[in-house]
């Protein structure tokens, strides 16, 4: 018999466990008892719950069976008390008391439980399957990352209590009354319900600090199983509820719909029957609509909350709206809002995307939006089984070839041909294939100084791995003196014909060299390439072209990795390290991302010009590249720059190559170097105010700007809207430029700099 306790609670004289327990047999079966001190037998209340992550860990195979439990007893305080597990003729008792539970909830004792944790079965198999599709460095690079993650400043839930709104501030916001005030309608299908979790959902509705609300269910379990009894008890305790028994089940779209009927508010509020609301999550969304009148949807951030509804943990901090972030994975989800007159205009749910009806449901709402609002607080506890990450493939296809269809709907509104929509990473995300018009001149552009063999691995990867072939290259020799560098440029334009070498003779200028290789280009699409890249996938350039031909997008980024499979660049965020920086460096390609951010197609505010694709359109109307930026960020700018005429820049995780980097400049290691690093930094800053002070919108303020790997924000030591080490670089900048940076510095977090 095997077992595992995960979660313990104490809440109002009553113990919840949850867990999971299984024997040698997939088919045997667990009884539970409970006993007080005394040996007495206790009633306790049980339920089963599916763990699919379990069996497949020691059965290596999915099974229909409930291996998991939650169970909730009385509890009197000095008390002990004992769980009785029976399994294949085997037992086990586990005491708790107060001082147990105690104990068990200290930092110390969580630590050493989380690498005990790290040394079970479980995690042994997963550790030799990691092993044997990766190998073993990789295998010893996970292992760090999760033993560096036992030392995170703050678990979730202390961090969650420190940074949510305290009482007082909810009692202001009851007082606060708005400019504009709208009827806010929650819409809630439900389907046989636990009535424990539907009565905490409605209680979250009670206790909103905003009040012109309304909920309305609509329930669709079969006759004889509905929730009536409760809804009745809840409709006459408050009459903004609103109920309507189906006697049937027509499905999630058509529960929903039902729901949507009942509505009479000015804006919709979606959710699901077992989750619940924060306190200020109505009060909050009111806010942003007085804001701005043209918010027609609008969306926050959420994590996840235990079967008893006490542990928060997983939580999702979104960027602002991303549109290629969704048509790789469903992030918005929850809680989301939007305007009833936009619901009226595209329609309800539809049951042909039933098991992505949501999905299909915010797509169609974001692409009619006229302004859409992210709020980066968390407002919405999704209620799972906080162990249960593992499901069957085979159980989701349907949601997920359902989600496939809905990413095809909304490119086909769009007009934007695609081949394909396949699966990525995991069920749930997709990789698209858009369609190619044609085979466009693509101007590769590489500079060079000496490293001839790098150079040669770069190209031959690229034309002769690569799968296509509409490709000119320009290298521009960049003061190169070793001699068998120029015998290499000789015998390469004389063994391919779409290969020009052409001479900068001035110093070294990143900006101005790759805009004289420009002059020599004839193609319509620009690919700025380092001379130490090698091609992985065959066809990158496709991929990138797919991006780069539609007419919203004017840069694509490739993943880039190093030659021992640890991410290089995976996007750029305004703000890393101080200035910007490359997000998930160090991370092994095949470990999990912060919800699978690596692996998805995205827009960023800037990507690398070690592999970057432009539009020669674009890169004309802007100048090209800022030539006062000769060394560091110009690349960052020239992405701001193409932003900044509404264009996207994308990242696509499936263009994906080795860089070998640093193998063509010096590090700032001299005075010189260091002062000319800050002054390009200063002017970077004195270019771009606005998104440095006020944030990335791709990013979220509650994580981090010190590490690339979206960890929680240090509470202590970052504060929103201060980036670091500003005042090093103020006195390196115009006057004009300090002064406005120092007024949006001043104007974000009421300090001045000056």
């Amino acid at each position: 018999m095997k077992y595992k306790i995960d979660v313990v609670r104490i809440r109002e004289n009553s113990i919840t466990l949850n867990g999971w327990v299984l024997g040698k047999k997939p088919e045997s079966k667990a009884e539970f008892s409970v006993e007080d001190d005394s040996h007495h037998p206790i009633q306790f209340q049980y339920v089963s719950t599916r763990r699919d992550d379990v069996s497949q860990i020691y059965f290596k195979k999915i099974i229909d069976r409930d291996f998991g439990f939650d169970i909730r007893f009385p509890y009197e305080r000095g008390r002990d008390y004992y769980l009785i597990i029976r399994c294949e003729g085997r037992k086990t008792r586990i005491q708790y008391n107060e001082e147990l539970i105690e104990k068990r909830s200290s930092v110390a004792y969580k630590r050493i439980q989380k690498i005990k944790d790290l040394m079970n079965m479980e995690t042994v198999h997963v550790a030799m399957d990691f092993w044997k599709e990766n190998g073993l460095k990789a295998l010893i690079l996970k292992s760090k990352h999760k033993l560096q993650g036992l030392d995170n400043d703050y678990d979730y839930g202390e961090w969650y209590e420190l940074t949510r709104p305290s009482e007082e501030e909810l009692d202001k916001q009851r007082q606060t009354h708005f400019d504009y005030e709208p009827k806010l309608s929650i819409v809630i299908p439900v389907y046989k319900t636990p009535e424990r979790y539907l009565k905490e959902m409605l209680e979250s509705s009670l206790n909103q600090t905003y009040g012109n609300w309304e909920v309305c269910i609509a329930d669709g379990s079969p006759r004889g199983e509905s929730t009536e009894r409760l809804l009745k008890r809840f409709a006459d305790r408050d009459t903004r509820i609103k109920y309507v028994i189906l006697g049937e089940n027509k499905g999630i779209a058509g529960n929903t719909n039902a729901a949507l009927d009942m509505a009479r508010g000015d804006f919709i509020v979606l959710a699901d029957h077992d989750d619940t609301l924060t306190p200020n999550a109505l009060f909050e969304c009111v806010k942003a609509m007085n804001e701005d009148p043209l918010y027609d949807v609008i969306y926050s951030d959420e994590d996840k909350l235990d079967m008893d509804g006490q542990a928060l943990f997983d939580p999702h901090f979104k960027p602002d709206f991303n549109p290629d972030l969704l048509t790789s994975v469903n992030y918005i989800c929850h809680l989301f809002v939007v305007n009833r007159n936009l619901v009226e205009a595209v329609g309800g749910f539809r049951q042909e995307f039933d098991g992505a009806q949501d999905y299909d449901f915010i797509f169609r709402c974001t692409e009619q939006a006229r302004k859409i609002c992210h709020i980066p607080k968390v407002l919405y506890h999704w209620r799972c089984h906080m162990n249960s990450t593992a499901s069957n493939p085979e159980s989701k296809m349907y949601a997920f070839e359902a989600g496939a269809r809905a990413i095809k709907a909304h490119y086909e509104r769009l007009g934007i041909p695609v081949d394909s929509v396949e699966k990525g990473v995991d069920y749930g995300i997709y990789h698209t294939r858009f369609h190619l018009d044609g085979e466009p001149l693509v101007s590769v552009i590489i500079p060079n100084k000496d490293h001839s063999a790098d150079l040669e691995l770069c190209l031959t990867s690229l034309l002769d791995k690569g799968s296509y072939r509409n490709l000119e290259v320009i290298v521009v020799e960049n003061n190169s003196t070793e001699p068998e560098t120029f015998r290499y440029y000789e015998k390469l334009q004389k063994d391919r014909p779409n290969v020009k070498v052409v001479t900068w003779e001035k110093g070294f200028n990143f900006s101005a060299i790759n805009n004289f290789g420009v002059t020599f280009s004839k193609g319509e699409y620009l690919l700025f390439l380092n001379n130490d890249v090698e091609v992985i996938e065959p066809d990158v350039i496709q991929e990138m072209l797919g991006y780069a031909m539609r007419e919203d997008v004017g840069i694509v980024g490739a993943r880039l990795l190093y030659q021992d499979d640890t991410i290089q660049h995976a996007g750029v965020v305004i703000g890393f390290g101080g200035i910007a920086g490359h997000t998930f460096i160090g991370l092994h390609q095949a470990e999990n991302s912060y919800f699978h951010r690596a692996m998805c197609a995205q827009d960023y505010s800037a990507v690398t010009a070690a592999c970057m694709m432009s539009k020669r359109s674009l890169f004309d109307q802007v100048g090209g590249f800022r030539e006062e930026l000769a060394v560091a960020f110009n690349d960052i700018d020239y992405c701001l720059k193409i932003r900044s005429l509404g264009k996207k820049v994308v990242y696509n995780p499936y263009a994906l190559l080795y860089h070998y980097e640093s193998k063509s400049r010096g590090l700032e290691d001299t005075p010189e170097k260091v002062e000319r690093f800050n002054r390009e930094v200063a002017r970077f800053i004195g270019y771009w105010p606005e998104i440095v002070i006020q944030g990335d919108p791709y990013y979220n303020p509650n994580l981090t700007l010190r590490k690339s790997n979206f960890a929680l924000r240090d509470l202590l030591k970052e504060k929103i809207g201060e980036p670091y080490n500003l005042e090093v670089y103020l006195p390196y900048m115009e006057p004009q430029m300090q002064e406005k940076v120092s007024a949006i510095f001043e104007k974000k977090t009421g300090r001045k700099l000056l």
